[in-house]
């Protein structure tokens, strides 16, 4: 499999790719600067790009397998709902131009329903800081769904993402978080990247959402 992961030097970006050059596939490293990215494999090809220019994106883009988005917008920018949705939906559409069927985004797990109708970002207890970017997640969730001509997965992370070990013993779920035995959702990255390209072998999880924890 040849797969392009946008987003590359990210947190969740970096792992993938570890995790994707460990399985022996062949990777496309997709970042606005790709310098921050230190392994070398003769499996990697480094491209800086915009996720904004959707045509530019759509070149780089062709001839993979499958596409992993682990665009970030940026914390600290002050568009960041906007340029999340407006970057996501290019990503999307850059996707289909280049005639890559399959897509998997990497959301958040605002979209997840902690009670009937009630989702984790609308809560009282969900941290305000962090609320724009969840927001924006959870709506690119509803756009995405209405995306026929695509194999899309999403993935919404556990509650608490964090950098950590790889262990491989993780269980999966859907819309509703899923958590240990003293009532946490959490996952590490290392873990949540296994899970990513088990989704793009297995295809458990076509035009649906899915999620993990402990």
């Amino acid at each position: 499999m040849n797969i392009a992961i946008i987003g590359a030097t990210g947190f969740v970006g970096s792992a993938v790719l570890n995790e994707t050059l460990n399985r022996g596939y062949e990777v496309t490293a997709i970042a606005r600067d790709t310098s921050k990215i230190t392994v070398k494999s003769e499996k990697l090809t480094l491209v800086t790009a915009d996720v904004y220019d959707t045509e530019a994106l759509a070149k780089v883009l062709k001839g993979h397998d499958a596409a992993v988005n682990t665009f970030n917008a940026g914390w600290s920018n002050p568009n960041l709902y906007d340029d999340f949705i407006k970057g996501s939906e290019s990503i999307q559409e850059a996707t289909k131009l280049a005639g890559v069927k399959r897509l998997l985004v990497v959301g958040g797990a605002g979209s997840l329903e902690i009670a009937p109708g009630v989702q984790l970002v609308d809560s009282p207890q969900f941290p305000a800081e962090w609320k724009t970017g969840a927001s924006a997640a959870r709506d690119y969730l509803n756009v995405i769904k209405r995306e026929n001509n695509l194999d899309w997965t999403f993935l919404s992370p556990a509650i608490h993402l964090h950098p950590g070990t790889r262990t491989g013993a993780f269980r999966l779920g859907t819309d509703q978080p899923v958590f240990d035995a003293d009532h946490k959702s959490e996952i590490s990255v290392e873990d949540m990247a296994i899970a990513i390209l088990n989704e793009l072998e297995q295809g458990q999880f076509i035009r649906r959402r899915f999620t993990l924890g402990y």
